[in-house]
Parts: structure tokens; C-alpha cells; sequence
């Protein structure tokens, strides 16, 4: 089993930072990539922001995002992070993190956190 454990959320105002992160733990032989989405009521589930796993391989972002946010790693401690910068009160949604894993029976699946709020006031 495995779990994620997402932190940093909570209320801003427009123009302001937060940091997200997203603690993975349990039984992990290897996390293949880590991504952060959000869900606003109403909408649909949407990526932010994706990180592979090997360094150098590459992150991509939703267009709302690019220059504002960015998405890191720490691989040893199985964790991401997101920085979100200059945020607007479009960005307020429920984030979760999601990583897709392959166990120690190499058996790969994807995993969800509970989802952190994350507020932006005008």
C-alpha cells in the first residue's frame, strides 16, 4: 500500500506564494512521475503540473500556470513540491497530488492524496 500525504495549503491573496508538498510513503520500489491537479467545484480534474522522475526529464504545465508555478522533487525522500507565485483567485481549487508508482511487487499504479484547499482572495 502507499501513501501520499499533501501539505501547504490554505488562504492567500491574489498576488501572493504558497508551497505545496506531497509526501509519498509505504511500499515503493520506484515512483515514476509525480503530478499535481486541481479541481475547482464545478470542473473537472485538471493538471497543473507534472515532474518525471529522472532529473532532467522533463516537467510540462497547464498553460494558466507556466511562469508562475513550479514543480520539484525530492527523489530520496520520495516528496514534490509545487511553488505557486503570483497566484490569482482563478487558481483557488482543491490540489491533490498524484504518483504513479511501482510497488515492491513491481506491480505500477497510480495513487491520489486526499487534495489540500487552496484559497485565493482578490
Amino acid at each position: 500500500q502507499v501513501q501520499l500525504v499533501e501539505s501547504g495549503g490554505g488562504l492567500v491573496q491574489a498576488g501572493g506564494s504558497l508551497r505545496l508538498s506531497c509526501a509519498a510513503s509505504g511500499s515503493i520500489f520506484r515512483i515514476n512521475n509525480m503530478g499535481w491537479y486541481r479541481q475547482a467545484p464545478g470542473n473537472k480534474r485538471e493538471l497543473v503540473a507534472r515532474i518525471a522522475v529522472d532529473i532532467g526529464s522533463g516537467t510540462n504545465y497547464a498553460a494558466s500556470v507556466k511562469g508562475r508555478f513550479t514543480i520539484s522533487r525530492d527523489n530520496a525522500q520520495n516528496t514534490a513540491y509545487l511553488q505557486m507565485n503570483s497566484l490569482k483567485p482563478e487558481d483557488t481549487a482543491v490540489y491533490y497530488c498524484k504518483a504513479e508508482v511501482t510497488n515492491l511487487r513491481f506491480v505500477r499504479d497510480d495513487y491520489w492524496g486526499q487534495g489540500t484547499q487552496v484559497t485565493v482572495s482578490s
